[in-house]
């Protein structure tokens, strides 16, 4: 009997998204890679060069996946959780960054966090918003579990404001990306959800709204590789003396 694979639909439920992202673990890294042409590691290296890490900061690393850009981070000494709600990403991760010191792994769903308010001086999430079946909840829950004062970085496909660039991405994107992952990837249907979500994701100012809009100040962005993707950074606002505890 043979398996059919795992692809999730806008819906996003969150069990089937889980079950798709299993699915592609081990392949995950190399595969984003190869149909990204190798710029995933460059958003990577602009992720962490916005966080600027530092020794002991603790940051929460969501939608970590098998930690690629969790390990950066925990190399400058800062105290980083990689967490992520699918445990064959999880086990991934364990299995190649177990023995990292300051990296630990968590099952995580960003709408109900395991952790308590006030714990992160970061909160990052790279590619991994545009899956959550709640957004507007996940914001919130990352407020609630940063320090005040504390900061949240967002990486995240976006839609590229020049009209010519942005045919030229949806041509990749539409034609010459699924026959690509075809036969790179071990489930390529999951890269025409891929699509179908960078298509209905929110333009940036329309994300900036949503950020501010779940209790962060200061939001502001901006666009790496001609704005297919978009970085965007907030700050949870420092509780003023004597005043009630965030919720």
């Amino acid at each position: 009997m043979s398996h059919e694979p795992n692809r999730a639909d806008l819906h996003k439920d969150p069990k089937r998204v889980s079950g798709m992202f299993d699915e592609v673990a081990a392949a995950y890294d190399r595969t984003n890679d190869i149909l990204s042409l190798g710029q995933d590691r460059l958003w990577r290296i602009a992720v962490r060069n916005a966080i600027d890490p530092r020794s002991g900061e603790r940051i929460l690393d969501l939608a970590a996946g098998t930690g690629a850009s969790s390990v950066s981070l925990a190399r400058s000494g800062a105290e980083v959780v990689a967490g992520d709600f699918s445990p064959g990403m999880i086990a991934e991760g364990r299995r190649r960054h177990g023995d990292i010191p300051n990296l630990s792994f968590v099952e995580a769903d960003a709408t109900a966090l395991p952790f308590d308010d006030d714990e992160f001086d970061v909160v990052t999430i790279s590619f991994g918003l545009r899956n959550v079946v709640d957004v507007d909840k996940a914001l919130q829950e990352m407020r609630r579990v940063a320090k005040p004062g504390g900061r949240l970085l967002i990486c995240e496909f976006s839609h590229p404001r020049s009209r010519a660039f942005g045919a030229l991405y949806a041509f990749y994107n539409n034609r010459i990306l699924p026959v690509v992952a075809k036969f790179v990837s071990s489930n390529a249907e999951a890269y025409d959800y891929l699509n179908e979500s960078i298509r209905d994701w929110p333009a940036q100012r329309a994300l900036m709204a949503r950020i501010r809009n779940a209790g962060w100040t200061d939001v502001a962005y901006r666009d790496l590789t001609f704005g297919i993707v978009a970085l965007h950074r907030a700050v949870k606002p420092a509780r003023a003396a004597g005043s009630e505890r965030d919720r």
